[in-house]
């Protein structure tokens, strides 16, 4: 999908949001990383997060224990091969021989975006990270919600030594569109909060609002996801330019 959009558009980033390493070989998914953002030239921001849907792993056939453990070797895995080029490993669940990205991938890599709420998550990548982000459900979809999240970080980035202003916040913002049923079937981990929703005046308020708190970035989560809905959301975006 994604190397699909790197074909059909020119000035968008694109990325996971985020990939669960558990779902892939991570060698190979870091080839594939590498292999998009060249196709983009440049556009993927690479998202990854341990999972936490167990019907998923259950349906996939993918161990769902010890997920921090597992997440923490892959995490190594991708991000050594895209800053250096190449990885010996041998770890618990993952073991890589003089495996080497042929090409390589651009100098430094593609940025690295953590998706997680987990203090040991946290700890083990806010080290090397350029972004951080909060799915809706995490924070409310409120801004005081994310406010104390963003708490979270920063305590984790004074742990390990990482100055909080160099790791960017992004967060994912739930909008209810005109058409919404309000009831739609989602897989969800927590109870949708209420989602921000109104004129388009509205909108560009409710985002507006996140950037006083320190957001530097939303992905929005639009229900329904149809033409007409992401026509109704250019107005708002329309309102937030003028």
């Amino acid at each position: 999908m994604l190397a699909g959009l790197a074909e059909a558009t020119e000035r968008v980033q694109i990325g996971p949001l985020v990939a669960a390493t558990a779902f892939h070989n991570p060698a190979m998914l870091a080839k594939k990383a590498a292999t998009v953002d060249e196709m983009s030239n440049g556009r993927l921001v690479l998202g990854l997060g341990a999972g936490w849907n167990q019907v998923e792993f259950d349906a996939f056939g993918f161990p769902f224990d010890h997920r921090a453990s597992r997440f923490g070797e892959a995490f190594t895995i991708v991000r050594t091969l895209l800053t250096e080029g190449r990885s010996d490993f041998e770890g618990e669940y993952y073991t890589l021989k003089d495996c080497e990205l042929v090409p390589p991938a651009r100098p430094g890599g593609p940025p690295l975006m953590i998706g997680s709420e987990g203090p040991r998550v946290l700890r083990m990548t806010l080290p090397y990270v350029d972004s951080w982000n909060a799915w809706y459900s995490w924070f409310g979809n409120a801004p005081g919600g994310a406010v104390a999240l963003m708490e979270k970080v920063d305590q984790a980035c004074a742990e390990v030594g990482r100055d909080p202003g160099e790791v960017e916040r992004t967060v994912s913002v739930f909008v209810q569109a005109p058409g919404s049923s309000g009831n739609v079937e989602r897989v969800k981990r927590f109870e949708d909060p209420p989602a921000l929703t109104g004129s388009p005046e509205r909108i560009a308020a409710g985002l507006t609002a996140f950037a006083d708190v320190g957001i530097s970035e939303v992905q929005l989560i639009v229900d329904p996801i149809t033409v007409e809905s992401v026509v109704w959301l250019g107005q708002a975006l329309s309102v937030l330019d003028s």
